[in-house]
């Protein structure tokens, strides 16, 4: 065997190895990525539990309290309607029956809506599991800045959620429930569609409040600057009507603005987020330049 064969066939090998080296790589991140899934599902798992053994508070007092009179958004607008003398500001019927239409209904409500439960109730420890995954491949400066990811992350998730659920959710039923083209049509509303409208409206919201921790990752990435989203402002303003039209299944103007109104107070704290990770990169920059 020449020398020229003898290198083609080293070099043949060296790179064979690489090769397997780099597929074992990929492939220990996916056992890694398997167990924060299995993690997460056995979390899941555990709140759905707990939401099941406490169903009895779940249906009543969550599901079915946007339906009741005395919800507390029902209260407070009634005590503010006495307050503004606003005529028609305080809400005395709900006209709508919930009826279920197939013979496992109940059964699936029962599982559907405890899972939705344990997704609300385990997000922090969803989100942990997200940065456990992601910290092994950030640098000790990145993982300095996302300090505290988990954490605002979740309290943002929290505050859309409870907003949709005690702001958005009661004026869309008392709105929708109200809507009456003839008194010979009777508001039969089967439990899916009652309880996929609270999910999505609540859920929709918590989702939306991460707008934030959104535009601070792609400020990171340098995707998001603030001089863009200041001159984006006037399309941006459309486009948040825009989407508190489609979260909101309603044509009530004061429901649409009213969801839209914490969405512009977000945009206005990402351009302070984004602003802030700007004069970060910046001081950095310079501080490697003087080194």
């Amino acid at each position: 065997m020449s020398n020229t064969d003898r290198r083609s066939l080293f070099n043949t090998l060296a790179n064979k190895g690489k090769n397997l080296e780099a597929e074992m790589s990929f492939f220990d991140h996916l056992e890694v990525l398997r167990w924060h899934f299995v993690r997460s599902a056995v979390a899941i798992l555990v709140f759905a539990m707990i939401a099941f053994s406490s169903y009895d508070f779940v249906f009543n007092d969550i599901i079915m309290g946007p339906k009741n009179l005395d919800f507390w958004t029902y209260r407070m607008m009634c005590k503010a309607g006495e307050a503004l003398n606003l005529d028609g500001f305080c809400v005395e019927k709900i006209p709508f029956n919930i009826i279920n239409t197939e013979l496992a209904g109940q059964f699936m409500l029962q599982i559907n809506s405890c899972l939705l439960m344990a997704v609300c109730m385990g997000f922090p420890y969803l989100l942990f599991e997200i940065w456990l995954f992601i910290k092994p491949a950030l640098t000790d400066i990145e993982r300095k800045s996302a300090r505290g990811f988990v954490f605002y992350a979740t309290l943002l998730f929290i505050l859309g959620v409870l907003f949709g659920y005690y702001i958005v959710v009661p004026l869309s039923v008392n709105f929708l429930a109200n809507v009456s083209l003839s008194d010979e049509i009777t508001n039969q509303i089967t439990i899916d569609s009652y309880l996929s409208t609270i999910a999505t409206l609540s859920m929709g919201c918590g989702l939306v409040f991460l707008l934030p921790i959104l535009i601070f990752i792609l400020s990171k990435l340098g995707i998001m600057t603030p001089e863009f989203m200041r001159a984006s402002r006037r399309y941006a303003v459309v486009i948040i009507l825009l989407i508190a039209a489609i979260i909101t299944p309603t044509a009530d103007i004061i429901t649409m603005i009213t969801v839209a109104s914490p969405m512009f107070i977000l945009y206005e704290i990402s351009i302070m987020v984004s602003a802030k990770v700007k004069r970060q990169k910046m001081a950095l920059e310079k501080e490697f330049y003087n080194k």
